[in-house]
């Protein structure tokens, strides 16, 4: 947003605001946001949602060196693709998943998280948690709205040397990543995010 100053005839200062095509869109978003709640907007079928988590799982194990053996080590897998965040000063995001064990899926929950701040437009990204734990794994399955940070730490992870993981380095009961277009997101928070299960 570009604002400019100019003295008017009467000796006043008008302020005079430039709309930008970002501002334009996240106003559009914010509209959407509000007049449609995003789990009725987004909501996908069950087929739908075991489709895209296949594709993203395909995704995790073809970018980073060692998430195939990560994997099977784990008791079990949360996979939220195609989460998508938007917002204008006020910010949300929503998505749909599968929870996997020993690569069956055995139940649905979305993600909902909301934020307060500096913030413009919209993105999309996947959101995989790994259970690594299996005390850990069964309190999740026994929450209804299991908050990380509150309910549950997740450490989430980035690049390691070469783009690999190491799983001998990291024994934390649930391990997050977060995709975006460009790969695993630097800095990205799973911290705050609620889990909820769904029914399909």
């Amino acid at each position: 947003m570009f604002v400019f100053c100019s003295i008017s005839r009467t000796g006043g200062i008008e302020m005079k605001t430039k709309v930008t095509a970002k501002m334009i869109l996240a106003v559009f978003l914010l509209v959407i946001i509000v007049s449609v709640p995003l789990h009725t907007a987004l909501a996908a079928t069950a087929k739908e949602i075991n489709v895209s988590v296949a594709v993203a799982l395909e995704r995790f194990t073809k970018e980073v060196k060692g998430a195939s053996d990560f994997l099977k080590a784990a008791k079990g897998v949360l996979v939220i693709p195609n989460v998508l965040q938007a917002g204008l000063i006020i910010g949300g995001e929503y998505g749909e998943g599968a929870l996997r064990i020993g690569g069956q899926t055995v139940d649905y929950y979305n993600i909902t998280t909301a934020s307060l701040g500096y913030q413009i437009g919209a993105q999309r990204k996947d959101v995989i948690l790994v259970f690594m734990d299996e005390s850990a794994l069964k309190k999740f399955r026994n929450s209804d709205n299991w908050q990380a940070g509150v309910d549950g730490t997740v450490t989430v992870m980035e690049y390691g040397a070469e783009g690999s993981i190491d799983t001998t380095k990291f024994k934390q009961p649930i391990v997050g990543f977060v995709f975006g277009q460009k790969g695993l997101m630097a800095g990205a928070m799973i911290q705050g995010s609620k889990f909820t299960k769904l029914k399909k």
